[in-house]
This record gives structure tokens, sequence and C-alpha cells, in this order.
């Protein structure tokens, strides 16, 4: 279980927030995503209200992290730079989540250690984890300000040949009762660029490696670009088929087989290869992971 219920018997009348603050530890931005998010419960009613006073018999629901002994591959005192392998989410998705990176870096190194960015689920890849707080808000204020450099890897349908500068601006999806695509090329977008060079083509299996180096950072970036210039990747199920094939996919009503013989594989061909990137000192760190074997994994596409 990713989380257990945690009971303290407070006998005096007392003020929500000074009890999880004074007699629990928490800090006060802790204490109210606690409230916020229904983490608290009192006398078995869920408290809503932040400003009110409480007694009894009062339950925290707390994150119990689990492992399955990923370890990182690098690390200082401040940071942990992850392998992530394919499949494993970045953060849990709901309560009945029982397994993220989230939880191995808890697990590790404690409460305060957390995830700095994110890739999807299906990608592998180089992770940052911060084990303390203050290194966590400057390793995000460096993504936030582009600071911070990543390379990744990806095995796309068909022949390319020479190198691409994809400068589509990508719009996020508000109405998803015609299309489920959480964002799509439109020119009302934000600004958006991908450098795309091939490294090697297999004609066996009509797929080309290539390096995407992403100089913005939007949702489904590389994703989105390479099929927008008909090179999707390889066992994409949402950007490399039709409208409805995504639908299904993300309705669960694709089957395994069907996945492999529509796009080419049963996971999204994209690795987080390396990230460039200053704390403290300068580090470049380059994943441990073979990924160019994963060509094993990759169907032939069709010509």
């Amino acid at each position: 279980m990713s989380f257990a219920v945690k009971k303290y018997q407070l006998n005096k009348r007392t003020k929500a927030f000074k009890f999880l603050i004074d007699q629990l530890g928490y800090s006060m931005n802790e204490a109210q995503k606690l409230i916020d998010r229904q983490r608290v419960i009192v006398n078995g009613n869920v408290l809503i209200k932040k400003s009110a006073y409480i007694k009894g018999e009062i339950g925290i629901i707390e994150f119990v992290p689990q492992t399955q002994n990923i370890k990182p591959f690098f690390q200082t005192q401040d940071i942990a730079i992850f392998d992530k392998p394919s499949g494993v989410l970045i953060h849990p998705r709901n309560r009945k989540t029982e397994y993220s990176l989230t939880h191995e870096i808890k697990y590790l190194f404690g409460p305060k250690a957390n995830i700095t960015h994110r890739i999807d689920k299906e990608t592998s890849g180089i992770v940052i984890a911060a084990k303390n707080s203050k290194t966590e808000k400057a390793i995000k204020r460096s993504f936030e300000n582009r600071e911070i450099k990543k390379g990744y890897l990806a095995f796309v349908r068909g022949k390319l040949d020479s190198e691409l500068f994809i400068d589509q601006p990508i719009l996020k999806n508000r109405d998803f009762s015609e299309v489920k695509l959480k964002v799509y090329i439109h020119e009302e977008g934000k600004p958006s660029q991908t450098a795309i060079t091939p490294l090697h083509y297999y004609p066996e299996k009509n797929i080309t490696l290539v390096e995407a180096l992403p100089l913005t950072g939007r949702q489904h970036q590389i994703r989105l670009h390479l099929f927008h210039v008909k090179h999707p990747i390889v066992g994409d199920p949402i950007y490399g088929v039709t409208t409805s094939v995504a639908a299904d996919y993300l309705d669960e009503k694709l089957s395994h087989e069907e996945r492999i013989q529509l796009t080419g594989a049963s996971r999204l061909m994209l690795h987080a290869n390396w990230i460039d990137f200053t704390y403290q000192n300068r580090f470049r760190i380059y994943s441990r992971y073979n990924f160019a074997d994963d060509l094993n994994f990759c169907q032939k596409i069709p010509l």
C-alpha cells in the first residue's frame, strides 16, 4: 500500500494547523496540502476547513514509500541521478498507485526528497532527484529558466536522411469532447523547438535512430514534433496513429497485440539519454542504459 492512516489522540481542542505544525512537525505548506488533499480525518470525518478546531481521534493519511530496488547510478550529498525504466511512473497517480519513482526516492532519502522534473511513464532514462527541499527548488528554477539541457534518443518510423529543426507551436487541449490528445500543433500555441539529428538507419526494419534536443519544454513535445514531420516514434500509441486508435488506447480498449501491430512496439521508444546542468558544480550525465539494443523489440515498419 502507498498510503496508511496514522492515528493520534488529541484531548485538548486545538486549531488544526497548530496541531499539524506544532505537535506533528509539518511545515505550513505541508499542513495546507494535507488538508487540501483530504488526508486529515477527525473522529472518522474528513477535515475540510483549514481554520477548524479539532479534538479526539485524529487520523493522518501518510504516504508510505515502497521499494523495487531501483538505485541511483550517480549521486552527491544533495542530488541523485536515476535511470528510470520504461513503465515506471514518476509520481503516484492516486492513493491506489502501488509504486512510482517517487516511492523509491522517498524510501531511499526520506520524505523531503523529491523528483525535480517529469518524463512520461513509458519514456526511459535520466531523472534528477533532489534530496532536500532547497536543492529541489534550485533545480526546478533552473528548468524554468531553461538553464538545463537534455538529450533524448528515439527510434522513429522510416528513413531520416538529414538534420531537422522543428519550430511548431504547441497548444494544450482544453476540450476533450472531440479530440482526446493533451496537446496539438496550433498557431495559437506556445513557441516550441526541437532539433533532430539522425544517427543510424536500420533498413531491415525501416527505422531510424535519432537524437532529439528539445530547446523548449512543452508536454509531449518530442513525440508531437516527430509525428508532425511524419516520422513518429516507434511504439507511440497517441501521436503515431489515427485519432480513433489513440482514443482506444487512452480508453484502455487497445490490446497489447494491436498496439504492437499498429505502432511497431509495446512501449514508447523514447529515452532520456543525457542531461547537462549546474548545481554547485557543472554536470553532464549520460544514461548507463544501452537504448540501441531496444531495436530488438521493434517490429519492421512497412515502407
